[in-house]
């Protein structure tokens, strides 16, 4: 008698282990953006608007538009701060380059209301989708250079100093 209760207590206690395993199997995977890589991405972007004479702040956001890494290049001015941070959450949560977003915007007028979905959208150049194979991890946005065409050359510099897909849009 004793041994069938242990028995039935183990078949139970392995019934529920398997239902466990199976919902585990079921939660989705996604590539998280590591603080290094973020961190990578937003001083190499600096260090190339500075070394081309240009104040600017980079910001690197995750998958989900949670800033992961921001700094602010000397002599940026303040408003860089939080054009870096929505640059880089637009291009993240998007998939595609703010300045592709913005182009795109004056070209068919019935799609002005995307700049204004949320207040962390900015539909402006220098944002970057940051991508590993066909997978979109995070954003990269630079403000501050004299002009969008610049801070997308220099998002895109902190993309290739972590080996992400190139994404500034061909012939800026």
């Amino acid at each position: 008698m004793e041994f069938l209760k242990w028995m039935s207590l183990l078949t139970f206690a392995m019934t529920i282990n398997w239902a466990n395993v199976a919902v585990a199997e079921d939660l989705l995977r996604e590539a998280v953006l590591p603080l290094a890589l973020a961190t990578k991405a937003a001083s190499a972007a600096v260090e190339k608007c500075t070394k081309d004479g240009y104040k600017v702040t980079a910001a690197v956001v995750d998958k989900a538009g949670v800033l992961r890494a921001q700094l602010r290049g000397d002599g940026a001015g303040p408003h860089t701060v939080d054009s870096s941070r929505r640059k880089a959450y637009t291009a993240g949560s998007t998939g595609r380059a703010t300045s592709e977003l913005a182009e795109l915007v004056v070209k068919a007028t019935h799609l002005h209301s995307l700049g204004k979905m949320n207040e962390s959208i900015l539909i402006l150049g220098g944002g970057l989708p940051i991508q590993f194979g066909n997978e979109v991890v995070g954003g990269i946005g630079v403000g501050g250079a004299p002009g969008t065409h610049l801070d997308d050359a220099c998002a895109q510099a902190g993309l290739d100093a972590i080996g992400a897909a190139h994404k500034a849009p061909a012939g800026k």
